[in-house]
């Protein structure tokens, strides 16, 4: 993996990839993120098929409520009474194994987006996000 030019996104993909439901809990999505350490979870519809990714920030706007005055238990209490649907982007943008490294990085910049979930003939088989980015340069500064 010397030469970074010729990487595909299935080169540093990750292949263990937890996804919710539409109509999981947002109370699940954060016990999820928390136990897995991940910050972006792919969201299925009623069919498997991805529709959204949900978002530790996406979550983290309802430490907005606990700013308002709102306490701890309170946001628990909204997280049991809420669902994914309701917080998650409807915006999403995916990649394919098979695309160059450069051309997907160039798609998290560009959207501004902390992932992409990589579509193989429209089933979920990884994710890419900007800390495996950061792995590349940590790994093979030169």
């Amino acid at each position: 993996m010397n030469d970074k030019s010729n990487l595909k996104v299935q080169d540093i993909m990750q292949t263990e990839v937890h996804t919710l439901g539409r109509n999981d809990k947002l109370s699940v999505a954060d016990e999820l993120m928390q136990s897995k350490d991940v910050r972006h979870v792919p969201v299925l519809n009623e069919d498997e098929k991805i529709c959204a990714v949900i978002s530790q920030r996406d979550l983290y706007r309802g430490a907005l409520l606990k700013a308002m005055g709102y306490g701890s238990h309170m946001i628990d209490k909204l997280f049991d009474n809420y669902v994914v649907k309701e917080a998650m982007s409807n915006e999403l943008h995916t990649t394919t194994p098979e695309t160059p490294v450069q051309e997907a990085a160039s798609v998290i910049l560009g959207q501004k987006v902390g992932c992409l979930p990589v579509l193989d003939d429209q089933k979920l088989v990884g994710i890419v996000t900007k800390s495996d980015f950061l792995k590349i340069i940590a790994n093979n500064p030169s």
